[in-house]
Order: C-alpha cells, then sequence, then structure tokens
C-alpha cells in the first residue's frame, strides 16, 4: 500500500517537474525522457536480476507494442506541453476521464458488457465535457487527447502483456532511434550538457518516469484490484490542486460544475468495480 500510495503521489507532483526545464520544449523533454528511461529501465532490470527470457516474444508482439509507443509518446507529449503551457487543469480531467474511456473501448474492441452502472457513469461525464468544453473551448482537446491516447495504450498494452519495466524498456528502446535522431539534429542549440542544473533535471526525466513505475510494479500485484481503481485517482486530484494552488492556473467556476459531473461518473463506476472485485472474489472463494 506504501509502494502504491508514494507511485500515484509521485506521478501526481510531476506537474510541478517540467515547468523547472519548460526552456527545452516539449519535443526535447520528450526525446530526453524517451532516451533516459530506457537507461534506467535497463540498469533496474540488471541490478534487480530479471530473466532476459522475455524478449524471445517481442518478434510476435513488436506491432503491438510500437503502436502502443507512439500512442505513449503522443500521451507524455501532450501532457509535458500542457503543463508548461499552464493547462494543468485539463491534463488532470483527462486523467479522470480516462477509467470510463477504458470501459468504452472494452466495449468496441474487446466486446466487454459493461454494467448500467458504468454506462450511467461515461452519460454523466459525458455531460461534464461538454459543460467544460463551453468554458474551455479552446483547451478541452487537451483532456480528450490525453484520455484517448492512454486509453488506446492500454489496449495495446492489453494484447501485448509484459511486466511494467520490461515494457517500459520495449516502448522506450523503440522510440529511442527517433529521439535521438532529434536530438543530434538540435546539435548545439539542445540544453543537455548547457550546465549541470539543466542536464541533471533533463536526465531527471528519465528518473520520474521509471522510478515511479517501478515501485507500481512491485505493488500492484500484492493489492487488490478494487483498491487500486480507487487509488489512481490520487495523481489527476493532485495536478488539479498543483495547478490551482501552486501554478496558479485560473480555472472559471463552470469547470467545477463539469468536474463534479465527471467525479459523479466516476462514482457510479467505482462503486460496480467494487461490487465486481467483491463477486469476483467470492467466485474464487467458492471454487477453491
Amino acid at each position: 500500500m506504501a509502494q502504491g500510495l508514494t507511485t500515484y503521489i509521485l506521478w501526481g507532483f510531476t506537474a510541478l517537474y517540467w515547468p523547472l526545464i519548460k526552456q527545452a520544449g516539449a519535443l526535447e523533454l520528450l526525446a530526453n525522457r524517451v532516451v533516459w528511461s530506457l537507461v534506467l529501465v535497463v540498469i533496474m532490470l540488471v541490478v534487480l536480476r530479471r530473466p532476459w527470457s522475455w524478449l524471445k516474444s517481442l518478434r510476435f508482439v513488436w506491432p503491438r507494442l510500437l503502436a502502443a509507443s507512439v500512442f505513449i509518446a503522443l500521451n507524455w507529449l501532450t501532457y509535458i506541453w500542457a503543463v508548461n503551457a499552464g493547462h494543468v487543469a485539463e491534463a488532470s480531467l483527462g486523467y479522470f476521464l480516462n477509467p470510463l474511456l477504458n470501459v468504452v473501448l472494452g466495449m468496441i474492441v474487446f466486446g466487454e458488457r459493461p454494467s448500467r452502472q458504468s454506462l450511467v457513469g461515461i452519460g454523466f461525464a459525458a455531460i461534464g465535457v461538454a459543460v467544460i468544453a463551453v468554458v474551455m473551448t479552446k483547451t478541452i482537446w487537451v483532456a480528450l487527447v490525453l484520455a484517448t491516447s492512454f486509453a488506446v495504450y492500454g489496449v495495446f498494452k492489453k494484447r501485448a502483456v509484459l511486466g511494467a519495466l520490461e515494457g517500459l524498456a520495449v516502448e522506450s528502446g523503440l522510440l529511442v532511434p527517433i529521439a535521438l535522431g532529434y536530438l543530434i539534429w538540435l546539435g548545439p542549440s539542445q540544453h543537455l550538457g548547457t550546465g549541470v542544473g539543466p542536464t541533471l533535471l533533463l536526465i531527471g526525466a528519465g528518473v520520474i518516469t521509471a522510478g515511479p513505475l517501478w515501485l507500481f510494479a512491485i505493488a500492484a500485484p500484492r493489492i487488490p484490484l478494487g483498491t487500486l481503481g480507487m487509488m489512481q485517482f490520487i495523481s489527476p486530484t493532485i495536478q488539479l490542486l498543483t495547478g490551482i494552488f501552486i501554478l496558479r492556473q485560473p480555472v472559471p467556476p463552470l469547470y467545477f460544475v463539469g468536474l463534479a459531473l465527471v467525479w459523479v461518473g466516476l462514482g457510479f463506476y467505482l462503486t460496480g468495480s467494487l461490487r465486481n472485485t467483491r463477486r469476483a472474489a467470492l467466485v474464487a472463494g467458492e471454487d477453491i
């Protein structure tokens, strides 16, 4: 539980990290995040003495992992840009919407049958987004891109099962040639090596990616699914609070009306999810 909470808290406070090196620009920050994530994850896999047998399966699943890499890169790029452009509230909304969008994609892609509560939750969330769009017409796309890209990323990951660290190693590895090519193209104008501060912050982009993911890989298998589902809302809540009270993003009152509707939708989703988890646990107990 402590490791899981730490993971979500760290993810929530990443909104404070990117402005420290915003002069590098979103693309350069993304490129460094990809490169240093791969370096650190490989080090972790070696230190933890993880077996490398999973590499043999890559020839069967690499197209799915490549697609997953594209969507997670889009998610990272959008989030970095949004935070540095002062749109943290919209970014947090994207991650509040993500679980409900997962339900929609589950219906479309996997033919899953959501509960009536989940459908009601999706309805409330859709109304909430519509309300927010009235006052944030030009930036509502940030929330929608973040929610959609992360949900689609999850679809491809579900079809190419790998451990959290192994998955990040593959995704970063597939993106590294493009990232390195971009950094080489930047040449002397890039910020890596221009001083101790900027260099450490750019390397730290990999640390804040791989570090929490390592904790999550340890914690997730040991935490009940229902508990994990509730904990995932810690991150966007922290993002929203830091955006309003620390980064001083002005948020119109109607945004909170829309967000309240999204939270009502999440309430329906969570109660249904917890009920299904308990039912599954009871069935498992009967099987035993």
